[in-house]
């Protein structure tokens, strides 16, 4: 397949994870970058090799045909609306939106155009995640009932120089760190139902604990704390905690609990992880993990800990599917809704009632093994 030219608008940290991987997958060759910060722009691309430009000329370039959005959430929208006006598709780093409306929107301006917007996370795809996905399709759980998925941390002000947005609306841990989950959810279970949470905040304010405003305070200014109970179109039942206001836990990241058995799946901010499964009798076992290469180790984490990363394996599917005409598995469609339900559980949080969602979605295409190889050079 020949390849696509692709642009990177936002030149922070993340943008080194897409432009270091984005050379392993076919159909991908990033020929720009921009930035607010021309001098940011600049710096990367000399790093990379890659040409810098305004943001301007960047979504003028004929020579770029998808663009990612790696600016801050509160500008996803904007970008992202730029990108598809300027006759370009579209990748989003994860939220796509803040609001419900937004979403919509660039839904509707994307058909009006025949454009595609993509979205991570695309953690799951990884390998762990979709063997999970092919053990739940082969019955070995049986029918999924229940189940629980779990954020569970004291927020980034600890580590992160400047938190304060992770603290505004749009943001908080279910936002921020939410997406993955809820990916995931689709991705095994398929569309949620409706969505019943109770939210709240353990402080006011919190404090910076890095960098040169260490002891600074920072107002909280959307929930820390959201417990949230989702209802499948399945008729599975999960339960969803999203907080930023615990110390130490000994909770799994997610459980799932059929008819036949609980199968035990890493967390799903990474691409890979140990998988376990328990049948009627109990004893749990480890998976031994298949042959996907989106499951190999290839870096090590921030503490040393061994990582699968294969972040722009979601854009090299969604660049593949233009080509092919076909669904992309980090779809529109599937953020979209996964966005309606982050919203609704803090809408369902200030009401007390239970929010029935008005998106749904279907479950991504499965990603095996041959499947994940073929996106790969």
């Amino acid at each position: 397949m020949a390849n696509l030219g692709i642009g990177i608008i936002g030149c922070g940290n993340i943008s080194t994870s897409y432009l270091r991987l984005a050379p392993m997958f076919k159909g991908l060759e990033v020929r720009s970058v921009a930035d607010m910060n021309m001098a940011a722009a600049q710096a990367r691309g000399a790093e990379f090799g890659v040409a810098a430009q305004s943001v301007d000329d960047l979504l003028a370039n004929p020579a770029v045909d998808v663009v990612i959005n790696l600016t801050i959430p509160d500008a996803h929208y904007g970008v992202t609306r730029r990108i598809l006006e300027a006759g370009k598709h579209a990748y989003s780093e994860k939220p796509l939106v803040l609001t419900l409306a937004e979403g919509v929107a660039l839904r509707d301006l994307a058909a009006s155009k025949g454009l595609a917007v993509g979205c991570a996370p695309d953690t799951f795809l990884g390998g762990t995640h979709q063997q999970a996905r092919a053990l739940i399709d082969e019955g070995k759980l049986g029918a999924i009932t229940t189940g629980c998925a779990a954020i569970q941390g004291h927020g980034p002000e600890s580590w992160h120089p400047s938190p304060e947005f992770f603290y505004l609306p749009g943001a908080g841990p279910i936002m921020d760190m939410g997406p993955y989950y809820i990916a995931n959810l689709i991705n095994l279970l398929g569309p949620v139902r409706r969505v019943g949470a109770l939210t709240s905040s353990a402080t006011p304010a919190r404090v910076i604990g890095s960098g040169d405003r260490a002891g600074q305070e920072i107002a909280v200014k959307t929930p820390s704390n959201i417990q949230a109970l989702l209802e499948f179109h399945s008729g599975a039942t999960i339960s969803f905690s999203a907080s930023w206001d615990v110390w130490h836990h000994k909770r799994n990241h997610f459980e799932l609990y059929g008819t036949e058995g609980t199968l035990y799946v890493p967390d799903p901010n990474f691409f890979g992880g140990p998988l376990q499964i328990a049948g009627r009798d109990g004893v749990v076992q480890d998976v031994a993990p298949w042959d996907h290469p989106f499951g190999i180790i290839n870096q090590k984490g921030h503490h040393g800990e061994d990582l699968a990363n294969y972040r722009t394996a979601g854009m090299a599917d969604m660049v593949l599917a233009i080509t092919e005409g076909r669904d992309a598995r980090c779809s529109l469609e599937r953020t979209l809704h996964g966005v309606d339900v982050m919203t609704a559980a803090l809408r369902s949080g200030e009401t007390g009632e239970f929010i029935t969602l008005t998106t749904t979605c279907t479950r991504p295409a499965a990603l095996g093994p041959d499947q994940a190889r073929a996106l790969l050079k």
